[in-house]
Protein backbone atom coordinates (compact mmCIF):
# COMPACT_ATOMS: atom_id res chain seq x y z
CA UNK A 1 0.00 0.00 0.00
CA UNK A 2 1.09 3.40 -0.72
CA UNK A 3 2.49 6.03 1.99
CA UNK A 4 1.28 9.36 2.49
CA UNK A 5 4.71 10.30 1.74
CA UNK A 6 4.44 8.90 -1.78
CA UNK A 7 0.99 10.37 -2.61
CA UNK A 8 1.91 13.97 -1.99
CA UNK A 9 5.59 13.00 -3.97
CA UNK A 10 3.30 11.80 -6.93
CA UNK A 11 1.10 14.59 -7.10
CA UNK A 12 3.51 17.23 -6.72
CA UNK A 13 5.41 15.31 -9.47
CA UNK A 14 2.11 15.80 -11.48
CA UNK A 15 1.94 19.38 -10.19
CA UNK A 16 -2.00 17.92 -9.17
CA UNK A 17 -3.81 20.30 -6.71
CA UNK A 18 -5.20 18.00 -3.65
CA UNK A 19 -8.75 18.82 -5.60
CA UNK A 20 -7.20 17.51 -9.00
CA UNK A 21 -6.06 14.28 -7.50
CA UNK A 22 -9.65 13.87 -5.40
CA UNK A 23 -10.97 14.20 -9.18
CA UNK A 24 -9.07 11.86 -10.53
CA UNK A 25 -9.44 9.14 -8.14
CA UNK A 26 -13.44 9.94 -7.60
CA UNK A 27 -12.94 10.78 -3.81
CA UNK A 28 -13.50 13.37 -1.68
CA UNK A 29 -10.74 16.54 -1.19
CA UNK A 30 -11.24 15.35 2.91
CA UNK A 31 -10.15 11.57 1.72
CA UNK A 32 -7.35 12.78 -0.50
CA UNK A 33 -6.18 15.51 2.52
CA UNK A 34 -6.28 13.01 5.63
CA UNK A 35 -4.27 10.29 3.59
CA UNK A 36 -1.69 13.12 2.56
CA UNK A 37 -1.65 13.93 6.43
CA UNK A 38 -0.63 10.33 6.97
CA UNK A 39 -3.95 9.38 8.78
CA UNK A 40 -5.04 6.57 7.77
CA UNK A 41 -8.57 6.07 5.64
CA UNK A 42 -9.91 2.77 7.15
CA UNK A 43 -11.54 2.24 2.98
CA UNK A 44 -8.65 0.36 1.41
CA UNK A 45 -11.11 1.12 -1.72
CA UNK A 46 -10.05 5.08 -1.17
CA UNK A 47 -6.20 4.36 -1.23
CA UNK A 48 -6.24 2.17 -4.06
CA UNK A 49 -8.75 4.53 -6.22
CA UNK A 50 -5.68 7.39 -5.83
CA UNK A 51 -3.35 4.81 -6.42
CA UNK A 52 -5.12 3.81 -9.50
CA UNK A 53 -5.34 7.79 -10.83
CA UNK A 54 -1.83 8.22 -10.38
CA UNK A 55 -0.81 5.23 -11.60
CA UNK A 56 -2.71 5.94 -14.97
CA UNK A 57 -1.21 9.52 -14.69
CA UNK A 58 2.04 7.94 -15.31
CA UNK A 59 3.62 7.49 -12.07
CA UNK A 60 5.22 4.05 -11.51
CA UNK A 61 5.31 3.04 -7.69
CA UNK A 62 8.31 0.29 -6.77
CA UNK A 63 8.56 -2.25 -3.72
CA UNK A 64 11.12 -0.99 -0.83
CA UNK A 65 13.61 -3.12 -2.67
CA UNK A 66 13.21 -2.74 -5.80
CA UNK A 67 15.86 0.24 -7.28
CA UNK A 68 15.04 2.02 -10.25
CA UNK A 69 14.86 5.63 -11.66
CA UNK A 70 13.42 8.09 -8.96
Amino acid sequence: MITSRQIRAARALLGWSQQQLADKAIVSLNAVARLEGGNVDSRISTVQAVQDALVKAGIEFLDADQKGKG
